[in-house]
């Protein structure tokens, strides 16, 4: 009997899940979503805590480095990040622990160098960046002690496009919590600290927490990164190959620099071209809203609010659609090569399915109680205003994100460069033209219909996958 009700008790568990849950695209993205909710969590709360400490003018300038941020970013790691991730997958298929070992030597080669050289221009330059391109002087000290964290930000990024490549998730994830309960907690003693000193508090505390959190994700990625060497690659190819000369292993080095250098630069200078002008577009949606009639004071509150609390908070759900979108570029790339077409266009079909889902019900729920949330969670009336004019563009973020990545995966750079910077036009566009008349909600309808381009472009080249 005993027997007989063991096996009737191991035949309830779901096995077709079970065999689901192996698949290490779907167990990386399990991990992938859970990390990007417990981080935006932890991030979202953190953001309500800087609101209340600082005020929402110092967040406006706190939120005007965000795009000098990206922009370094893309210059000196995205790129290379990618790349990372797209070589490592080739070379761990082909079995070659020491080719892994290349390709992570050599993104880095590429991606320190130019961030420590981003580090010397921003720290010397903040002056220079904050009064001319920022039209804010108040954003200089906060400029030099983000610096300080590029190459931290350019080390982990390279690893963790390493382990992206191997479709193990974990170490990434690991990384993205550390770096958000470092910086977090980093900022919360600091403050603490200061307070109790009966010491002024500035909005500074900010950036010196992003580039502690930014040390502590870098050191846990390198600590990953040697044990899985020694465990798999190293161990395994500790001896070079006699028949592999040093003459012959430089040139493979070279090849490789090459070959990540051709598939990086592309979406280097797509992504550059694209923070440049989104760097633009923060600095002069403030200019403009002085325009529209308010003060400087105010029409930096008004960008605090919409960068720092009512766009965070709509974009939150998006976390299961950027970690599918993480590992939906590899996946497809590899359907591409094998001419699965069946596979692209069930993905596909799938992903407009789920993200429109996703979309439809959050854009409901931002519109009915967007007003609530705004006050219950930020105690600010215009951040509610604003999240319920901004619920319209749900359903598109959340699609456009894995379409992009879908397109990425089939080697459309160069179209999804031009969409991108399709849509900024237009949304600059909106921030010249329609903000001085409308005020904040010119620049909205300039969003939703950038968002609104974006889909219908992405889904022109995509009909015939999902027409097989």
């Amino acid at each position: 009997m005993l027997h007989s009700h063991g096996k009737e008790h191991t035949s309830v568990f779901p096995s077709p899940l079970l065999r689901r849950l192996k698949n290490p695209f779907i167990a990386g993205t399990l991990i992938l979503t859970v990390t990007g909710l417990v981080s935006r969590l932890v991030g979202f709360f953190y953001r309500i805590f800087l609101s209340r400490m600082f005020g929402e003018e110092n967040i406006g300038i706190y939120q005007l480095i965000s795009p000098v941020m990206s922009l370094v970013f893309s210059f000196s790691t995205a790129g290379i990040q990618n790349a990372v991730s797209k070589f490592a997958a080739g070379k761990e298929a082909s079995h070659d622990g020491r080719a892994g070992i290349r390709v992570l030597f050599t993104g880095l080669l590429f991606s320190l160098p130019s961030s420590l050289l981003c580090t010397a221009v921003i720290f010397c330059g903040a002056d220079f960046i904050a009064e001319r391109l920022l039209f804010e002087s108040r954003c200089a000290p906060l400029l030099r002690i983000a610096a300080l964290s590029f190459p931290f930000s350019a080390v982990h990024s390279c690893i963790n496009g390493y382990f992206y490549g191997l479709r193990k998730a974990t170490v990434p994830a690991s990384a993205q919590l550390m770096e958000q309960f470092v910086r977090v907690g980093s900022v919360y003693l600091i403050s603490l600290a200061a307070l109790q000193e009966g010491r002024e508090l500035s909005v500074s505390v900010a950036a010196a927490g992003l580039v502690i959190g930014e040390m502590a994700s870098m050191l846990l990625t390198i600590c990953a990164v040697r044990i899985h060497f020694s465990r798999h690659s190293i161990s395994r190819h500790r001896r070079p190959s006699p028949h592999d000369p040093l003459s012959a292993r430089k040139k493979q080095l070279f090849s490789l620099s090459g070959q990540m250098l051709s598939f990086s630069a592309p979406l280097c200078l797509n992504r550059l071209c694209i923070n440049i002008l989104q760097a633009i577009e923060a600095a002069c949606i403030p200019a403009k809203l002085q325009v529209y009639g308010y003060s400087v004071s105010e029409s930096l509150s008004v960008y605090g609010v919409l960068t720092g609390m009512a766009l965070p908070l709509i974009l939150f759900p998006g976390t299961l659609t950027n970690s599918v979108s993480v590992l939906l570029m590899p996946a497809i790339s590899e359907a591409d090569s094998a001419n699965n077409h069946r596979m692209i266009g069930r993905t596909v079909r799938k992903c407009i399915l789920y993200c429109l889902l996703l979309g439809g019900i959050c854009s409901f729920l931002f519109l009915c109680a967007g007003e609530m949330i705004g006050a219950l969670l930020f105690d600010s009336r215009l951040a509610g205003q604003l999240i319920v004019m901004m619920g319209f563009l749900c359903p598109f973020l959340y699609l456009n994100t894995t379409l992009t990545s879908i397109l990425h995966g089939l080697g459309k750079t160069g179209y999804t460069f031009g969409l991108s910077m399709s849509s900024l036009l237009l949304r600059l566009l909106f921030v010249f033209q329609a903000i001085p008349v409308y005020g904040m909600k010119g620049y909205l309808i300039g969003m939703l219909l950038g968002q609104l381009l974006t889909t219908v472009f992405s889904l022109i080249p995509l009909k015939r996958y999902c027409m097989s």
